[in-house]
């Protein structure tokens, strides 16, 4: 302490703020290097990132907090699975190749074990919807819950709600353009699925148009 003997109390000050001004910048600097070191994705590091955001990059697996996930096979799970029609099963065939025209979804819908799996049954010429179908797990095998085979029909996962869209005709319509479409939530209650109410969109005839909703009678 003899380099401070004589000191008065603004020197003393002076060096305690030099060596807190030290201190701090070191951390910022340290916090900095451990921001770039994780990626710096901050909210997004709660789920995988796209693939082509990890080009050039060593995937890692997503952390799974809850291991709700769980990947199905939507093909044998639709062809052994009584509840599926004989016409929509006649459907299940490759497209091109080994693609089947077959969309799939996992999400949280009816708070079971892992995640719900819904399955969608396209046509190969024009991708229509022919059979939508929800699954959940019990106890170590995937139950049909819900169907819909009222084609052209499309499900969806939307914000924990179950999303069905029916495409509806009217007299004149080709196949390739509709009228408009009927879009029903339906939620998970006591067991089933209990259907909301509808919102009833009509599609734009003026080139480029999308749908516009109907005005409530």
């Amino acid at each position: 302490m003899r380099g401070l003997t004589g000191a008065g109390p603004d020197r003393v000050r002076g060096s305690t703020q030099a060596v807190i001004t030290v201190g701090a910048v070191l951390a910022a600097l340290a916090l900095f290097a451990a921001a770039c070191g994780s990626g710096g994705t901050g909210a997004r590091d709660e789920g995988p990132a796209h693939a082509s955001a990890m080009a050039g990059a060593v995937a890692s697996p997503a952390p799974s907090p809850s291991g709700r996930y769980r990947r199905v096979d939507p093909v044998a799970l639709l062809t052994h699975d009584p509840e599926v029609s004989g016409a929509v099963k006649r459907e299940l065939k490759p497209c091109d190749g080994d693609e089947y025209p077959v969309d799939v979804s996992y999400g949280n819908l009816t708070g079971g074990p892992v995640d719900d799996v819904v399955v969608n049954v396209l046509t190969c010429a024009d991708a229509v919807g022919v059979g939508s179908y929800v699954y959940r797990e019990d106890g170590g095998a995937f139950t049909n819950v819900f169907k819909s085979e009222e084609s052209p029909v499309y499900a969806e996962i939307d914000q924990g709600v179950l999303s069905v869209t029916r495409q509806y005709y009217e007299q004149g319509d080709p196949i390739s353009s509709p009228s408009g479409e009927i879009v029903t939530p339906y939620t998970w209650r006591a067991g089933r699925f209990v259907q909301g109410k509808p919102t009833r969109n009509e599609y734009s005839k003026s080139a480029g148009g999308g749908p516009t909703p109907a005005p409530d009678n």
